[in-house]
């Protein structure tokens, strides 16, 4: 049975982008679908549902920042693979967008082929995460896998997808020390292409939305989920 093509979303005011983009994606299969602002990403990515957002950092009315902190903050964009793609390559920048809830941020000037080559290990990666089904217990904190839910005092904080993740690992055993490598291979994947500072940021994040210091930095080497 021959599966539907993957829909793919680009959002930037330069149209030579979309069409460049645009063509290689097709040529890889994937179905495309152009926006040349941040109002009409939105309106366009309400209508398709695409699996992939592409999404420039600057663009008229919306930025690409608002756009993904819009789109994730509605349900059905949750889990919707969301990069950006800019020519800001400025660490501050980098950091406020995967705050804002993207999986990955890429910078300008880029090949298609290995934007492609990007875009292909997302997929892959988004394909196999598979954390398992069961629920972590530890003194007032309940991390349920299954519904993506962490409880504390009977009341569910929600997380983002990959900070649940980080999290659920961390905490599957606790006290041990997981150097940063590892949680990378084991959140992101070996096939994504991500930094340090993703790690940092997610656990900033996770210590905000549990309001608990319950994830300890060990200076040089990783981090640990400590009671």
């Amino acid at each position: 049975m021959k599966t539907s093509p993957k829909k793919v979303l680009i959002a930037d005011d330069e149209e030579d982008i979309l069409e460049i983009i645009g063509y290689n994606l097709r040529n890889e299969n994937y179905e495309v679908i152009t926006a040349k602002d941040g109002k009409a990403a939105i309106e366009k990515a309400k209508e398709s549902k695409p699996d992939l957002i592409i999404l420039d950092m600057m663009m008229p009315f919306y930025s690409g920042m608002q756009v993904c902190e819009i789109l994730r903050s509605l349900p059905q964009f949750e889990d919707t693979l969301i990069v950006f793609l800019t020519a800001i390559d400025d660490d501050s920048n980098e950091i406020k967008g995967l705050e804002s809830g993207a999986d990955d941020y890429i910078t300008k000037p880029i090949s298609p082929k290995v934007l492609i080559s990007r875009i292909n290990a997302l997929f892959r990666r988004a394909k196999k995460e598979d954390i398992g089904d069961k629920i972590i217990a530890i003194e007032n904190m309940k991390i349920d896998p299954i519904r993506f839910v962490v409880t504390i005092d009977q009341q569910d904080v929600i997380l983002a997808k990959k900070e649940f993740e980080l999290l659920y690992l961390l905490a599957s055993t606790p006290g041990r020390v997981f150097l940063r490598n590892e949680i990378l291979n084991k959140v992101w994947g070996s096939e994504v292409i991500v930094g340090d500072r993703t790690i940092d940021v997610h656990i900033r994040k996770i210590r905000q939305k549990l309001n608990l210091d319950c994830i300890s930095t060990v200076k040089g080497v990783g981090y640990k989920f400590v009671i």
